[in-house]
């Protein structure tokens, strides 16, 4: 049975996120890395919060047990952290620089980027519907070649960078919450280092009070985020989480143009339509497997 609260907490992770996105904008003077820093210093205490309130300390200690016994953990979790902090970095970066727009279509592109590589990597076989949504997406993105001889590296940045962090993780057979959570612990040192190192650091808050509030509730509406998508994912079954997916990237799309004014011109919007036939073919794809498991 679907769950209406999976639905609920999944929204509601699509509105936070792009909630911080948005806040973001609040925190001049703060660069992109420095915003980076103080959200990873601040969401840290309440991942720890979210694990010990869903009892998986015990996960999170023998996770960092075997952390601590395997040699080959030893490169492959920093490499791991240093592509999510890209991540985190650039989604952080985007609205203070107007950049959301080339980070909605990323996120759009992701999933058809994850479709290749279960088709090419992991010898998965495509339906008609991927099959098409393929062909869209390519046509799209030869559009966007054409027009400027470039892509947008905040667009391939999301795309690309994503499915080797992805792919990392399944690897290493790491859970939703806890693996995150070794994530953070992982990436504190260098939200510290930065903070140190910069003339944006602690000194700060004597610069700027207001970002004494500011920058704890940065924290929170990150935690609040991952604990709803967390949820989410654990209520929901995944065709139906990975359609929801979806809604994030609609809202980066619709604030940036609505409330941002970032420029969405004629030309664009041929680049833009073929991926929206993409999106649309996936999530075709994806009701229809829905439908067939719960019948």
């Amino acid at each position: 049975m679907v769950s209406g609260l999976g639905i609920l907490l999944s929204v509601s992770a699509s509105v936070l996120f792009c909630l911080m996105s948005a806040y973001t904008r609040l925190l001049e003077p703060l660069d992109g890395l420095m915003i980076l820093a103080w959200r990873l210093i601040w969401t840290l205490p309440g991942i720890l919060l979210l694990v010990k309130f869903r009892s998986q300390f015990p996960q999170l200690k023998k996770l960092l047990h075997r952390f601590s016994r395997d040699p080959r953990m030893w490169w492959q979790m920093p490499l791991l952290v240093l592509l999510l902090a890209a991540q985190l970095w650039v989604f952080l970066w985007a609205p203070i620089n107007g950049q959301m727009l080339p980070v909605a279509m990323g996120y759009f592109l992701l999933p058809l980027v994850m479709v290749g590589v279960g088709r090419f990597y992991y010898h998965e076989t495509l339906s008609r519907l991927q099959q098409i949504a393929m062909v869209c997406a390519f046509i799209g993105i030869a559009h966007e070649w054409w027009l400027t001889q470039a892509f947008s590296w905040p667009t391939l940045l999301v795309a690309l960078g994503y499915p080797p962090y992805f792919m990392l993780r399944k690897h290493l057979q790491l859970d939703a919450a806890t693996g995150f959570t070794l994530e953070l612990i992982l990436l504190f040192p260098l939200a510290i280092g930065l903070l140190l190192t910069s003339e944006q650091g602690f000194d700060l808050y004597q610069q700027f009070p207001w970002l004494l509030v500011l920058l704890p509730g940065l924290g929170i509406i990150s935690t609040l985020a991952l604990a709803s998508n967390l949820a989410a994912h654990r209520l929901l079954p995944m065709g139906l989480f990975g359609i929801l997916g979806y809604v994030e990237p609609v809202l980066l799309f619709i604030t940036a143009i609505l409330f941002f004014h970032e420029p969405l011109t004629a030309e664009n919007l041929m680049t833009y339509l073929p991926i929206a036939f993409a999106v649309f073919f996936t999530v075709l794809h994806s009701v229809r497997l829905l439908r067939a498991s719960v019948t």
